[in-house]
């Protein structure tokens, strides 16, 4: 048996370990459909390539006595058919040695489930093009004689901390603490702790165009027309409070990290509606105070003062049985300054002739309340929305937007037992 080789749990990661739930498993999902039906066996045997490739996923998490940690394991990935919802609970401490992601397949679907605590999407996006790069050279060994596409990280860089890497000592916190409490969608929600998970295809051009004519970024119209669903199924009473959207910011846009773990902050961006206000002008403010949010200094200050909870003596002396009801309390408060998350995966590219073969990607969050997960490949657009509301209201008025554009929208659902 190999030495075991032992990693430290980054920030973000304690947090995930301390707030997942049945409802919100702190997992996420990305989905490649190739053009034809997948081949288990090669499936298979290709995942097992890709482990080796990837040996910073081939962990489990363990209890310290301070925080978590990682430690490597000898538990062999199995593609299997799939037979769960998307995005289930990874973390089991109940069964030791086990793997936190899982790898199943439908007709000519791969997916891939992570547990937050160990990747974010981008690291997750790397290890599913390795795993499907892999298939096809088992496949079509001719037509990829070469070795499997690398990000050209060393094993080192893949694993690394970045949030520590990157660290730099500052006193101010006051961005951290100036966030007000957001209105929260109401309603039931799903029972037996499910999810409504919906794939929502549309050509990449026709959004862009309604982006390009208000002169905002494509993340900036798609919050702004979620924003303004949200606050047209507000009840009166409610709508003196803010509507914020938290997006996750990508640190490897403002650092030099290659990194595979979690290396991601987030962001919110709130509006206080009025009953004249437009499309054009949400849309507007919403872009102008994203692009304040993502200016880089105010990134890193962000950054580095959630990096510098950490190092806290006092933070660092008390017992893991102490800390996590702690940080899963002060998730949960800060949780009720966010209405809804949007998360924007960016443009998925592949080489040409990898790229022969793939249909289309997709990915889905975990969430106790609303998730949207925006990625594009190719001509085609794709959002991943996660709802835990029995209401699907919001979710009409936001597609509507689009259809009322004359932009072709396909919708693909989930089953949800009442």
């Amino acid at each position: 048996m190999a030495r075991k080789t032992w990693y430290r749990i980054d920030n973000v990661a304690k947090v995930f370990l301390a707030s997942a739930n049945e409802r919100d498993t702190r997992s996420f999902r990305i989905s490649c459909t190739l053009k034809e039906e997948v081949d288990p066996d090669l499936l298979n045997e290709a995942l097992k390539m890709a482990a080796l490739d990837r040996p910073q996923y081939q962990v489990t998490i363990l209890r310290g006595y301070f925080w978590h940690y990682m430690e490597s394991t000898d538990d062999i990935p199995v593609a299997t058919e799939e037979c769960d919802r998307p995005c289930p609970m990874l973390i089991d401490y109940k069964t030791f040695g086990k793997l936190h992601y899982r790898v199943t397949y439908f007709n000519n679907r791969i997916n891939l489930d992570f547990s937050h605590v160990i990747a974010d999407g981008n690291g997750a996006i790397d290890f599913l093009n390795v795993i499907i790069n892999r298939y096809l050279v088992l496949k079509y060994p001719d037509s990829f004689p070469d070795a499997p596409m690398f990000s050209g990280a060393s094993e080192a860089d893949r694993a690394q901390d970045s949030f520590k890497h990157f660290h730099q000592k500052r006193k101010n916190f006051k961005r951290l603490l100036t966030q007000k409490k957001a209105y929260a969608i109401r309603g039931a929600k799903h029972p037996y702790n499910q999810t409504q998970f919906l794939e929502i295809h549309m050509p990449v051009k026709d959004v862009l165009a309604q982006s390009k004519e208000l002169n905002v970024s494509l993340t900036s119209y798609m919050c702004s027309l979620l924003m303004m669903s949200i606050y047209k199924d507000m009840p009166a009473f409610k709508r003196k409070m803010p509507v914020a959207i938290s997006l996750p910011v990508n640190l490897r846009n403002y650092y030099p990290s290659q990194t595979s773990r979690n290396f991601f902050n987030s962001i919110n961006v709130s509006r206080i509606f009025k009953a004249e206000d437009t499309l054009e002008e949400v849309a507007l403010q919403f872009n102008a105070d994203l692009k304040e949010q993502l200016d880089p200094e105010v990134v890193a200050e962000r950054m580095d003062n959630f990096e510098k909870l950490e190092t806290h003596w006092f933070i660092r002396c008390v017992p893991l049985v102490l800390k996590n009801p702690v940080v899963n309390f002060v998730t949960r408060r800060n949780s009720k300054r966010v209405t809804a998350t949007y998360s924007n995966l960016g443009k998925l590219s592949l080489p040409e002739g990898v790229s022969d073969y793939i249909q289309s990607y997709a990915a889905f969050c975990s969430t106790s309340t609303l998730f949207i997960v925006c990625s594009t490949y190719k001509d085609d657009l794709v959002l991943g929305i996660s709802s835990a509301y029995r209401n699907t209201q919001i979710l009409k008025d936001f597609i509507k937007n689009f259809t009322d554009n004359e932009i072709p929208v396909t919708v693909y659902s989930n089953d949800i037992i009442d």
